[in-house]
Parts: C-alpha cells; sequence; structure tokens
C-alpha cells in the first residue's frame, strides 16, 4: 500500500442475527485533504459500542442507519496533521465522531480538541466521554437515586454501568450490580465497591438476585433488557424508576424479542420506565463534564479498558461486545501519535 493510501472498514451487508466478519469490508482509499476550516486527522483510537449495532439496520430510529457500502462511523481519539483551521494546529489531539479509518477530514466544528495532560487521552471515549455522559444523565436525571435506596444495573461491568453504580454510589445508595461472569462480579464488588453483584449467567440466578435484595428495588438502570430485566421487574418497590438505556440481549435476535408482559408489575407499583439516548441531553454535556472530571480526579471514581491493538482488529473488538468479552470500555488502539505527546 503507498504513502498516500489508507484502510477503512465499510459496512458490506445488513446482519441478520449476530454480526460475522463477513459484514464488513475492508477497503484501501487516497488519503484525504483537508479544504478551508477543515483538518486531517490520524485515528489513535477507535470506540466500538453497541449502539452500533441497531444503525446496521435499515430501519427508522432515532439516528440514520450506517449506508451499505459505505465507511462506518464511531468516537475516535485522533491527532492533527495538517489543518486549514485557525482552530487547530498540527499535534493537537482531538475527539469527534470520524471514520472507521486511519485517517479522516473533519470540519472544524465537528471536534473537539482535549489536553492529554488532564486525563488520559482514552478516557474522552469512555468514563469522560459518551458512556460517562450516559451513567450520569440516566441516573440522575432519570433515576433520581435518594440516599438509603437500591439502585439496581445490568450490564453493570460495561463502560456505562460500572460508571452508573459508582454515582450512586456518591449519591448514598446501596447499589447491586449484574454483570455475566465471576470476574466481573469480583471487579464489581472489591474494585468499584458495589454493596453486591450477581452473575446472571449462573442457574441460582433468580434466587442470588432475590438474597441480593432484600428491600426490593428503587431504581433499575436498564443495560440489557431480556430475561435478567424480567428477573429485576420482579422485585420493583412501589414509585421504581427505570432508566431505558440499552438493550443489548436482542439487538442480535433474528425474530421477534418476546417476553413476559410490564404492565402489571408497572401500574401495581405506579413505576416509570424512560426511555432515552444520550443526544436528549446535548445541552447539557458541560454540567456533566465538570462533575465527572472532578470525581475523577478526586478518585471518587475508577475506570476500566479493554483495549485490543490493530485496525485490522476493529471487527473483533466490536463482535465481542455482545460475547461479553470486555471489563469496561472497549477500544481499538490503532496507531501511536507521530506529532502528539499523550499521555499514556
Amino acid at each position: 500500500m503507498s504513502l498516500n493510501m489508507q484502510k477503512e472498514i465499510h459496512l458490506a451487508n445488513r446482519p441478520e442475527g449476530m454480526p460475522t466478519n463477513n459484514d464488513f469490508r475492508f477497503v484501501e482509499s487516497e488519503v484525504p485533504s483537508p479544504n478551508d476550516k477543515q483538518v486531517l486527522v490520524r485515528t489513535l483510537y477507535l470506540s466500538v459500542d453497541p449502539y452500533m449495532r441497531g444503525r446496521m439496520q435499515d430501519v427508522k430510529s432515532y439516528i440514520a442507519p450506517f449506508e451499505l457500502d459505505k465507511v462506518i462511523v464511531g468516537g475516535v481519539v485522533a491527532e492533527v496533521v495538517e489543518s486549514k483551521s485557525e482552530s487547530f494546529k498540527q499535534g493537537d489531539v482531538v475527539v469527534g465522531t470520524l471514520n472507521w479509518a486511519e485517517y479522516s477530514v473533519a470540519d472544524e466544528n465537528t471536534i473537539r480538541k482535549i489536553d492529554p495532560k488532564v486525563a488520559p487521552v482514552t478516557t474522552h471515549l469512555g468514563i469522560l466521554g459518551m458512556p460517562g455522559l450516559t451513567a450520569y444523565f440516566g441516573l440522575l436525571d432519570i433515576g433520581k437515586p435518594q440516599e438509603g435506596e437500591t439502585v439496581v444495573v445490568s450490564g453493570a461491568a460495561g463502560a456505562v454501568g460500572s460508571v452508573v453504580g459508582q454515582i450512586a454510589k456518591l449519591k448514598g445508595a446501596r447499589v447491586v450490580g449484574i454483570a455475566g461472569s465471576d470476574k466481573k462480579i469480583d471487579y464489581l464488588k472489591n474494585e468499584l465497591g458495589f454493596d453486591a453483584a450477581v452473575n446472571y449467567k449462573k442457574e441460582s440466578f433468580a434466587d442470588d438476585l432475590a438474597e441480593a435484595l432484600p428491600n426490593g428495588v428503587d431504581v433499575y438502570y436498564d443495560n440489557v433488557g431480556g430475561e435478567v430485566t424480567d428477573a429485576v421487574f420482579t422485585h420493583l418497590n412501589r414509585n421504581a424508576r427505570i432508566p431505558l438505556c440499552g438493550a443489548i440481549s436482542s439487538y442480535n435476535a433474528a425474530g421477534k424479542d418476546v417476553g413476559p408482559r410490564i404492565q402489571s408489575a408497572m401500574i401495581k407499583t405506579s413505576a416509570l420506565m424512560k426511555g432515552f439516548t444520550i443526544g436528549d441531553y446535548s445541552s447539557r454535556f458541560p454540567e456533566a463534564a465538570v462533575d465527572l472530571g472532578k470525581w475523577l480526579q478526586q478518585g471518587k471514581l475508577k475506570y476500566e479498558e479493554t483495549i485490543v491493538e490493530g485496525f485490522e482488529r476493529i471487527p473483533e473488538a466490536f463482535l465481542g461486545l455482545f460475547k461479553g468479552k470486555n471489563l469496561g470500555k472497549q477500544l481499538v488502539k490503532v496507531a501511536d501519535p507521530k506529532y502528539a505527546d499523550i499521555n499514556r
């Protein structure tokens, strides 16, 4: 491959059920050139996220689907290689929604400069980025946990769930996490300080959950849906609040996702369930950024990252999300910087 060529990843097929490597196509293309008020950036770290599975379907949603035979886009930390913008210079580190490619051209108003000296640059794709913001607003704006209440988090060892549980602890709640391995259960209890954690893959899950919830559930932060949520719903307290963040258990379902009906449980408990996406809170991002940054610097929030190296491993990292392989935020390291000095 010549010096002016690069690799990028296109969506080759719309998956039915679990995606496979055949649904992605590696393509060679020319490294683009920036125009006025644009910058050329080189991808350093790339984020893979469960919501991207929904964008692979050609259905109406809160965000447009990926186009077939076009490059996939997602969260990226990159360094500026060439700038035709007065706002950026070569060596600046930026974050934005950019191509799954080794290089991207970005308009100056679509990326944000980050300071590598304040926190590792990868945190802007995790605890200080979309997952952290999602945890913050879903829990505090919809869940509204009060001191002494019980907060349950599914997908608790993931990028969003791990932050949800820690913020709930900061607010004085009793926190119960649900995850899919003994390693993750240990991490939640011994590293993040959850009061209890339950492995949903064990045959004893229903009994273990009941034992962990002697006072029922006041807030259920739902990242997974499916049978896990069915089990939690049997423990809802009166006036419980349910921030509905994700349903990863059904993202790859080939047919309809059918389960117990929720109406009776919600009517009997006067519970509130509200779905949301992080875009609902875009005008309030600075508010969350201040709190998350402060708590991180004070050591009140911890985070974990699972990083695989190599552009060619992006599909592998994405598919691993649906097999529970990641602890914390799943990232792909694409390259070391040429010009930037990053704190990692």
